[in-house]
């Protein structure tokens, strides 16, 4: 059961990542925009940290559970000059890897891996922000009541900003709704649907 289970978790991650990058194609030939999938010379990493809740009744979510989230990322340009105007930028993928320690109820941690679609709107000259979709595999280590197994699955989406920090740097804030829950697998399945604000540096 959890092979199928998380089978069905990647097969609903790449879903939302197909559909958020859908566009590249067209405004690929639409703006002359370059198709970077094999050039990882503009690609980055990133770090980034915050804090995050889920919220009783938002949902079904029964707890309300606290976390410190540390997330690293790598940022892959796929297509470069899209768009034109105020909708000018690039989208990229993101590889996260998540690891969020449970403060409350209980002290525990949750660790995943992350597949997000982005898009960056580069009009702007201080301040770019971006939009991201995506999710994956979530393992929980923590006993929360209401999550019926370990291994999870989530999905989320959120905006963020970034700015130039110096000639290598880029300061990140996000915010971003965060949802887990075993897609039905075990018994209960109480979600947790939560909120993240994060800050990070990219390099």
């Amino acid at each position: 059961m959890a092979i199928m289970f998380t089978r069905r978790t990647l097969a609903r991650a790449s879903l939302l990542v197909l559909l958020a990058t859908l566009p590249i194609f067209f405004q690929s030939s639409a703006y002359g925009a370059r198709i970077n999938i094999f050039d990882t010379t503009k690609d980055s990493w990133a770090l980034l940290g915050g804090y995050g809740q889920s919220f009783p009744g938002w949902g079904n979510t029964s707890e309300r559970v606290k976390t410190v989230d540390i997330i690293g990322r790598y940022n892959h340009l796929v297509v470069d000059d899209a768009g034109s105007g105020w909708y000018e930028g690039y989208h990229s993928l993101l590889l996260e890897v998540p690891v969020s320690v449970v403060v409350s109820p209980e002290v525990s941690a949750m660790v995943g891996v992350n597949v997000l679609a982005a898009y960056t709107f580069t009009a702007g000259n201080r301040w770019q922000p971006y939009l991201f979709v995506g999710g994956g595999p979530v393992y929980s280590f923590a006993d929360i009541p209401g999550m019926g197994a370990e291994l999870n699955g989530n999905y989320q989406f959120g905006i963020g900003f970034k700015s130039d920090w110096n000639s290598e740097n880029e300061v990140l804030a996000e915010l971003r709704y965060h949802h887990i829950s075993n897609g039905g697998s075990e018994e209960p399945n109480n979600p947790l649907n939560s909120l993240k604000v994060l800050l990070g540096i990219s390099f």
